[in-house]
C-alpha cells in the first residue's frame, strides 16, 4: 500500500490562494502562498499547508505555530469540502487515517509522505468534517502498527474512548478590554493572589456521583461570583490538557493541544476564560512539558521508535511518575513544545502558565542514583538541551504575549530561575518558593511550646526572596498523600486550630512576594483532597469554617487594597524587620512599605496561646497607627476580645523620629496596623 501512494505523488498542480477561503479568513490557517494537490479522484487528495521555511523551523526547533498546520483543518478544495489532516511521524512506513467515516478501514485513507524527508504525512480527505472522530494508523518501525490519537487535535473523545474529533478553536472572543489592560493586572508590582483549582472536584451536581462534572459553562456560572466574592486576582486551573486518568489530576496528558471534554468542546473552555476576563479575572494554566504517560493512543513510541522521548532510557524515563521524558535535544519535541506553550496564550488568551517539575527537566540526575545517570560534557546535572529549550520557550512567550507571567515550579536551589536570559537566568516571570513553603508549615506545625527555638524557620525566607521573584504557594502539593488538610496540620484544640491558621494565612498575604492558595484551604476542609468527589462545602454551616473564609476574603482585599503589599513585593525597599528580639515570648513584627511613607503597614504577630497587653513596640517616623485587621476579629470566628482602638505613640528620642508604641496582642494572632 505505502509503495502504491509513492507512485501515485505526481503531475503537482498549483492554486493560487483559492483553497480553504474561509479558514484563511478566520485566522486559524496562515495565507501561505500555495497548496498542492494531485487526483480529485483518489480518497485522499495530496495538500500542503507547509513552506519550506516551516520545514525548517520545524526540524530546527525554532517554529511557535505548528497548530496552524497540523492536526486536522476543516477546508474546501476545488469545490469539495473535507478535512486537510498532517501529521509528524519520521519512521513510519505507512500512515492512514481511521474514523467512522470510514469504518475504521486501514486502507481506505492513506496519507502521502512528504518527499523532502521531513516525515510530515499529509493529505485532505473529502467529506470528513468537523466531529468526525478519527485517528492514525500507523505502520512503524519492523512492521510495529499503532493506531494513534492526533497530538495537534483540539477535541478528544470523552475518556474512557480515546480517539481525537475533527474540531477547531474559532471563538468570538469579548475580553478586549482586560486583553488591553492586563499588563497592569499581571504586572510583578500588582496584587496577584491565585485560586488554585482543579475542574472536576471543586463542586459536581451531584457529590454522590463521581462521573457527574459541571459543564464548563455551569463551572463560569458558579466560580466567577465565588471569585469575586473571595477577591482572588486569578484562577490556576489544574492541567487541563486532555488526560485519560482522572486520578493523574491532569499532570499525565496525552491531548496537549485540547481542552479535556469532560466537561464540554474547546469553545466552550474559551467561554469560561473569557467570562473570566471579562469580570476582571486572571486565568493561569498548569502546563507540563517535563513527561508524558505510556498509554497506546498517546505520544509514547508514536511512530514504533522513540519518537518524543529520549531513547536513552537514563534520560527518557521518569522513576518518580513511571512516564516518558521529551527529548529536548530533537528539534521537532522543540517545536511541538514552544507551539504548545504558544497555543494556550493565542487560542484561549491564557494570562500565563504554570510550569510543572522544572527540577526534573533541568537535572539530569533528578530522582536518580548514581550510576543512573550520565553527566553532561562538562561533568555537570544540567541537562544542557533542556535548559536551552527553557529559555527559548520563555524569549519566545514574552516576546509575543509581553503581558503575560510565567511561573516556574522548581523546588531547589538553581539560581537565577526568575532573571532575564539576558542576565544569564532562565527568563521566568516568577518562581513557587517551596522553601517557604515547607519552612513555615514546619513552624506552623509546632506545638506553640516549642516555637521559640524555631523562629529561624519563620524568618529565613527573607535571607534569600530577593534572589528570585516568588510566588508563596500553598498548594495541591500539601493536602494529598496522607499530608492531611491544612487544618489538621495545626496543633491544638479546634479553636486553636483554626486560630493557626487564620494567623498563617496572615503572614502568607502579608509576605512579600505573589500568593497562591489551592481550593478547600480557604474554609478549612476537614478531608485530604480527593479528585473523585466535590470540597466540602457543607462545612461552611460551622463557624469555625465560615469565620476562617471570611479571614481569606478580608486578607485578599487587604492585599489588593493596600499598595504597601504589592508595589514593592520584589523590593528590598519594601520590607523591613522592626522586632524579632522576643524569641522567647514567640512575637515578631515586620514593616510593609510602599512608594508612599503614608501606606506603610506594621504587622505583628504573637505565636503563643498567650494574650499580650500593652506591648511595646519601636517604630520610625510615624507617631499614630490604627489597627485595620485583626486575625482574632470575632467574625472569624476569633475571640473578638483583643482590640486596638487609635494608637498614639511616645517619642523616644527628642531629636529623632523613633517612637514607642503600645498594643494589646490577642492569642495566636496577627495584626496589622497603619
Amino acid at each position: 500500500m505505502f509503495n502504491s501512494a509513492k507512485k501515485n505523488i505526481k503531475n503537482f498542480g498549483v492554486i493560487q490562494n483559492q483553497v480553504g477561503i474561509a479558514a484563511l479568513k478566520s485566522g486559524l490557517i496562515p495565507p501561505y502562498e500555495t497548496v498542492q494537490f494531485v487526483d480529485t479522484q483518489r480518497s485522499v487528495w495530496n495538500y500542503s499547508l507547509f513552506t519550506d521555511k516551516d520545514i525548517t523551523n520545524f526540524q530546527q526547533g525554532t517554529h511557535n505555530t505548528l497548530y496552524h498546520l497540523f492536526g486536522n483543518k476543516q477546508l474546501e478544495v476545488s469545490g469539495t469540502k473535507g478535512t486537510y489532516f498532517a501529521v509528524w511521524a519520521p519512521n513510519a512506513t505507512f500512515v492512514s487515517v481511521i474514523g467512522y467515516f470510514n469504518e475504521w478501514d486501514k486502507t481506505a485513507h492513506p496519507l502521502m509522505v512528504r518527499l523532502d524527508h521531513s516525515g510530515i504525512w499529509e493529505g485532505f480527505i473529502p467529506h470528513v468534517k468537523a466531529g468526525d472522530a478519527y485517528k492514525y494508523h500507523i505502520i512503524g518501525f519492523q512492521g510495529m502498527e499503532l493506531d494513534k490519537g492526533d497530538p495537534f487535535a483540539h477535541y478528544w473523545e470523552k475518556r474512557p474512548y480515546t480517539a481525537s474529533i475533527a474540531w477547531q478553536t474559532d471563538f468570538n472572543w469579548k475580553d478586549v478590554e482586560w486583553m488591553q489592560t492586563r499588563k497592569e493586572k499581571n504586572s510583578l508590582n500588582a496584587p496577584i493572589s491565585v485560586y488554585e483549582m482543579h475542574l472536576a472536584s471543586w463542586m459536581r451536581p451531584d457529590k454522590n456521583n463521581e462521573e457527574a462534572y459541571n459543564s464548563y459553562c455551569q463551572i463560569t456560572e458558579r466560580l466567577i461570583p465565588y471569585l469575586k466574592k473571595m477577591g482572588f486576582t486569578h484562577v490556576e486551573f489544574m492541567p487541563v490538557m486532555e488526560h485519560p486518568f482522572d486520578g493523574s489530576w491532569g499532570y499525565q496528558g496525552t491531548g496537549y493541544f485540547a481542552p479535556t471534554s469532560r466537561f464540554g468542546n474547546p469553545q466552550e473552555f474559551a467561554f469560561l476564560i473569557d467570562s473570566l476576563h471579562q469580570a476582571g479575572i486572571g486565568v493561569f494554566l498548569d502546563w507540563v512539558p517535563s513527561h508524558f504517560p505510556y498509554d497506546a493512543h498517546g505520544l509514547f513510541m508514536f511512530d514504533g521508535t522513540h519518537t518524543y522521548e529520549y531513547a536513552d532510557m537514563r534520560k527518557g524515563y521518569h522513576p518518580d511518575w513511571s512516564s516518558y521524558i521529551f527529548n529536548y535535544k530533537r528539534g521537532e519535541v522543540k517545536s511541538f513544545l514552544i507551539s504548545n506553550a504558544h497555543f494556550w496564550c493565542d487560542a484561549f488568551h491564557a494570562d500565563g502558565l504554570r510550569v510543572d517539575a522544572v527540577s526534573s527537566i533541568l537535572r539530569l540526575d533528578y530522582s536518580r542514583n548514581e550510576g543512573q545517570w550520565e553527566p553532561n560534557e562538562f561533568g555537570g546535572n544540567g541537562n544542557l538541551e533542556a535548559i536551552a529549550f527553557v529559555k527559548d520557550l520563555n524569549e519566545t512567550l514574552y516576546r509575543n504575549f509581553p503581558d503575560i507571567q510565567t511561573i516556574a515550579e522548581e523546588a531547589t536551589d538553581w539560581p537565577k530561575i526568575s532573571k532575564p536570559t539576558y542576565e544569564g537566568g532562565l527568563g521566568f516571570g516568577m518562581k513557587w518558593m517551596m522553601g517557604w513553603m515547607h519552612d513555615t508549615l514546619d513552624y506552623f506545625k509546632a506545638d506553640p511550646i516549642f516555637r521559640s527555638v524555631l523562629q529561624d524557620k519563620f524568618t529565613f525566607s527573607m535571607m534569600y526572596f530577593f534572589n528570585e521573584n516568588f510566588m508563596l504557594p500553598l498548594s495541591h502539593d500539601e493536602v494529598v498523600h496522607g499530608k492531611s488538610p491544612m487544618i489538621y496540620k495545626m496543633p491544638g484544640d479546634e479553636w486553636q486550630k483554626f486560630a493557626n491558621l487564620r494567623t498563617l494565612y496572615a503572614y502568607m498575604f502579608t509576605h512579600p512576594g505573589a500568593k497562591l492558595l489551592f481550593m478547600g484551604n480557604e474554609f478549612g476542609v476537614t478531608n485530604e483532597w480527593n479528585y473523585k468527589s466535590e470540597l466540602q462545602w457543607e462545612l461552611l454551616q460551622y463557624a469555625p469554617h465560615a469565620g476562617l473564609q471570611q479571614c481569606v476574603q478580608q486578607l485578599n482585599h487587604l492585599y489588593k487594597n493596600e499598595p504597601a503589599l504589592f508595589e514593592l513585593q520584589f523590593s528590598p525597599e519594601g520590607f523591613e524587620w522592626v522586632d524579632l528580639n522576643h524569641r522567647y515570648e514567640c512575637v515578631m513584627a515586620f514593616k510593609r512599605k510602599g512608594k508612599k511613607a503614608t501606606d506603610d503597614l506594621l504587622i505583628i504577630f504573637n505565636m503563643t496561646p498567650l494574650v499580650h497587653y500593652n506591648w511595646e513596640v519601636h517604630v520610625y517616623g510615624k507617631p499614630e497607627w490604627k489597627e485595620i485587621f485583626n486575625s482574632d476579629n470575632q467574625q472569624f470566628y476569633g475571640s473578638g476580645n483583643i482590640q486596638n482602638n487609635n494608637i498614639i505613640g511616645e517619642k523616644v528620642y527628642i531629636e529623632e523620629e523613633w517612637y514607642r508604641i503600645k498594643v494589646n496582642l490577642p492569642a495566636l494572632s496577627a495584626i496589622v496596623l497603619k
